[in-house]
């Protein structure tokens, strides 16, 4: 029995990802804010645990980590994949409290989750597991108007080579997958009315099937020992993301 956990499982790419789980026959622990998305995802599957969490709160990641564990006697995935957005604008009208907004899901949330699952990897018997952390394509090409969300991915590539070098000795793998344009709730609207463009334009982009994501998760995820995809990048074919802007 392989078992995962997915953050952010009631929506979007955490939601196909966990079903995609389910369909290849591993257990699947479900952490999220809303207990009632979760259970849609979860569908009633006898593989699929649903674990209401706020990812932002370290006592909560706590405790889901540690009824999963309860539950299951070892962790062999962390899918972190929980994130948070913001409406393009510039750096000088974005407040405080947004700015926060996005840090503590996408930085804090990703922190804790990814150290209370290496805290258990690291303990258990045999010892070792893998890390998988959803990043973005910001990171490498901003969107105009994306200072929060660009920043808080940098964060999310700096922490997946960082515990990929710590994880070594403790057969412990980190890797991240970076998604241009997969069509979900979150970023429907680029394909349908369009997102800002770097020559000031507003247009709309091509989207690729979000399945496309949970499949490549699957695959980094099924790696034998020993063999680790360090950083992943799968995109709409022809979005602006190659080229000049």
């Amino acid at each position: 029995m392989k078992t995962i956990l997915i953050t952010g499982g009631g929506s979007g790419i955490g939601r196909l990802t966990a079903r995609r789980f389910l369909e290849a026959g591993w257990t699947v622990g479900l952490i999220g804010r809303r207990a009632a998305a979760l259970a849609e995802t979860a569908a009633g599957h006898p593989q699929a645990l649903v674990l209401p969490c706020d990812v932002t709160v370290p006592e909560a990641v706590d405790a889901a980590f540690a009824r999963a564990v309860a539950e299951w006697g070892r962790l062999d995935v962390l899918f972190n994949n929980a994130g948070a957005i913001l409406i393009s604008r510039l750096i000088d009208e974005i407040s405080w409290e947004e700015w926060q907004g996005v840090a503590r899901v996408n930085i804090d949330g990703m922190f804790l989750c990814a150290r209370a699952a290496f805290r258990q990897m690291r303990r258990q018997q045999p010892m070792g597991g893998r890390i998988i952390n959803n990043g973005s394509i910001a990171a490498e090409a901003p969107r105009p108007g994306s200072v929060p969300y660009t920043m808080s991915k940098h964060a999310v590539t700096g922490l997946t080579r960082t515990l990929a070098l710590d994880g070594r000795p403790f057969g412990i793998a980190c890797g991240q997958i970076d998604a241009g344009n997969a069509a979900t709730e979150m970023i429907s609207a680029v394909g349908r009315v369009g997102a800002p463009q770097a020559d000031g334009s507003f247009r709309a982009e091509p989207l690729m099937d979000a399945a496309t994501v949970a499949e490549a998760v699957l695959h980094m995820a099924s790696l034998p020992e020993g063999a680790n995809v360090l950083h992943m990048t799968v995109m709409a074919t022809t979005m602006p993301f190659v080229g000049r802007g």
